[in-house]
Parts: structure tokens; sequence; C-alpha cells
């Protein structure tokens, strides 16, 4: 599974960035985010890419896990 880290990251870079990502990518992907912001973007970025958000954990970071 590949990881795409945007911790450190403030919006809106980090949908940005995972915008690029999403495009060319397909199968399963994990998205390490600091923005609290991303609680609600990436959801929303993924539902309009056709990506499915299997998973999100909150630790030391937010760890989605996305599903395309």
């Amino acid at each position: 599974m590949k990881v795409i880290d945007l911790r450190g990251l403030t919006c809106p870079m980090p949908v940005i960035k995972l915008k690029r990502e999403l495009e060319k990518e397909n199968g399963e992907l994990m998205v390490l985010t600091s923005d609290p912001g991303t609680l609600s973007e990436i959801p929303a970025l993924a539902e309009k890419l056709g990506w499915k958000v299997v998973k999100v954990e909150e630790n030391e970071c937010f760890k989605f896990t996305l599903r395309k």
C-alpha cells in the first residue's frame, strides 16, 4: 500500500497534493496528515474523485485509508 505523507502541511496544501495523487492512482492508499481540517476535506475530495474512505484513525496524526 502506498503511503502519502502530508504531515506538517496546512490547508489547502494537503488537499491539493492529495488530489494530484488520487487522479493518477488506483487501489489502496494510506494518507497521513496533521491538519485537523483534513478530517472533513479528505472524505469530501475522495468521494468527488470516486474513492472511498475505508478507515480513519487519530493518534499522533490523522491516518486515512482510501480505496478505489
